[in-house]
């Protein structure tokens, strides 16, 4: 080797060398820098959150505390709940619970009693009566606990919070069937009959069966009526009855025609009120909404001729049910 190429090979060597282990204050990068080594990206994405400490909960008030509230499956059932909050600081054993609202004729008796520990709620079930109090109004209403606690017997009045007006929309709903009942008994027939070969795109026709009671009385006119989303009267949804109807009247069956709403397989598996519809009416020149159920076998027929006018259902991707 002669000399040149050996000052080159410790030239290169030297280089390497100074390379490697930098300097002893580590400032080993490219000219600008800050002279410290970056952190590795797991090393910059690692922290720790310091947890919030949550405020205490307010001690019990020695109160009882009282709402109403309604599920579908209660309003299907006729029925509502009361929901007891016990806000005391120990478990009550309720015996008796007592719904008492002057829209109803008599008070009324809960069911479903359980033990109702400290700051915790349960609901109790109350049937709905046949015949509110029509006519009468009121704020709201009160629940009476009767419990022991420790086996010692107490009692509680508290007004109940009815802030969806549950009440309020039962009893006037069903003061208004009493007073429809009074004109006339309403029903739709069992046949759901389509013109054509009913087939698809057939128009549909349904009956509404109206039998009057013979009595004179009030009015009613069935202004329009409104259908769901699978069954839908009239052009767009909503048949124009304009049918006044008295309790002296003849009997009379109406016909109304019937369109699908929806051709699509989701609407038919989904909706269990393919059946109702709403008549909105006003009887005495008072207006109000009825709910007009299809029996069994007037559902059945209604929804085979839905399914042959739509020819064939789509599913929610778009292909054919």
């Amino acid at each position: 080797m002669n000399s040149r190429a050996a000052l080159t090979l410790v030239a290169v060597l030297a280089l390497l060398t100074s390379g490697c282990t930098g300097d002893d204050s580590g400032a080993s990068g490219p000219p600008g820098s800050s002279g410290s080594s970056a952190p590795s990206p797991s090393e910059s994405s690692l922290f720790t959150l310091t947890p919030v400490t949550l405020p205490p909960e307010p001690p019990p008030s020695g109160k009882l505390k009282a709402d109403i509230e309604q599920s579908s499956r209660d309003g299907a059932a006729g029925r509502f709940q009361v929901w007891v909050d016990n806000d005391t600081d120990t478990l009550i054993t309720p015996t008796r619970v007592t719904y008492t609202d002057a829209r109803f004729r008599t008070p009324l008796t809960g069911t479903r009693l359980r033990d109702i520990p400290s700051q915790a709620r349960r609901g109790f079930q109350f049937l709905l009566p046949g015949r509110p109090a029509c006519g009468r109004e009121a704020d709201g209403g009160t629940v009476t606990v009767d419990y022991t606690v420790d086996g010692d017997r107490r009692t509680a009045t508290v007004p109940v919070e009815d802030e969806a007006d549950v009440i309020q929309r039962t009893a006037a709903a069903r003061c208004l069937e009493l007073s429809i009942d009074s004109i006339a008994k309403l029903s739709w027939a069992d046949e759901v009959t389509a013109d054509g070969d009913g087939g698809e795109g057939s128009v549909g026709t349904m009956t509404l069966v109206v039998d009057t009671t013979g009595r004179r009385g009030p009015t009613l006119v069935i202004d329009t009526i409104a259908g769901n989303p699978v069954l839908s009267p009239g052009d767009l949804g909503v048949y124009d009855a304009h049918l006044t109807v008295r309790g002296d009247d003849p009997p009379q069956r109406v016909a109304v025609p019937l369109r699908p709403t929806r051709c699509d397989a989701h609407a038919f598996g989904e909706s269990g009120s393919f059946a109702a519809f709403a008549l909105n009416v006003h009887v005495d020149g008072q207006a109000g909404q009825f709910i007009l159920r299809m029996g069994p076998t007037a559902a059945a027929s209604a929804l085979e001729y839905a399914k042959a006018s739509c020819g064939f259902l789509t599913s929610i991707g778009g292909g054919e049910g």
